[in-house]
Formats: structure tokens, sequence, C-alpha cells
């Protein structure tokens, strides 16, 4: 799952677990029954988990694109530079 896959089944569990919960209490206010909303409740989340937890191909849409080791020589990873971080720790 790449980095917008990500992303996205965030965005649907946190929306369908909403969505769920609010047809849960409607049903079960309407209905008087505390069982009811219990159980759509456990239906959304079951639902929710078969849609958002494995790894699906619309989750794989953007896939990262690693560097290539050769390429990885010529463009070193940057160095930290520990004088610079003292400066500022000294202005302060």
């Amino acid at each position: 799952m790449d980095w917008e896959g990500q992303k996205l089944a965030e965005q649907l569990m946190q929306t369908m677990l909403m969505a769920f919960a609010l047809v849960a209490f409607v049903t079960g206010y309407l209905l008087g029954s505390f069982e009811t909303v219990l159980l759509i409740y456990a239906a959304g989340l079951v639902f929710t988990s078969l849609v958002t937890l494995p790894d699906w191909p619309f989750y794989n849409r953007h896939p990262v694109k690693w560097l290539d080791p050769s390429e990885a020589e010529i463009h070193p990873k940057p160095q930290f530079d520990s004088t610079s971080a003292k400066r500022k720790a000294s202005n302060k």
C-alpha cells in the first residue's frame, strides 16, 4: 500500500465508521433497542475492516519509485551539520 493509499484507507475508515454509528444510533433509537445499535455497528465494523485492512489494488495507484542503487551512489544522502545546530542553540 502506498502513501496515498494509506491516506485513502484512513479517510474511508473514518467516514464508514461514523456513517455506521449514525445509522445504528438512529435505527436503535427509533426501535428502542440497544441490541440493534450494537448489531448494526458490529456489522459496520466488520464491513469497514474488510474494505480498509486488506491491501486492495486501488490502494496502490501511486507506487513509490525507489532510487536505483547506482543512482544512490551518484546522489549521496545529505549529512547533518552539527556545527550549525550548536550555533543556533548558543544564540538562544
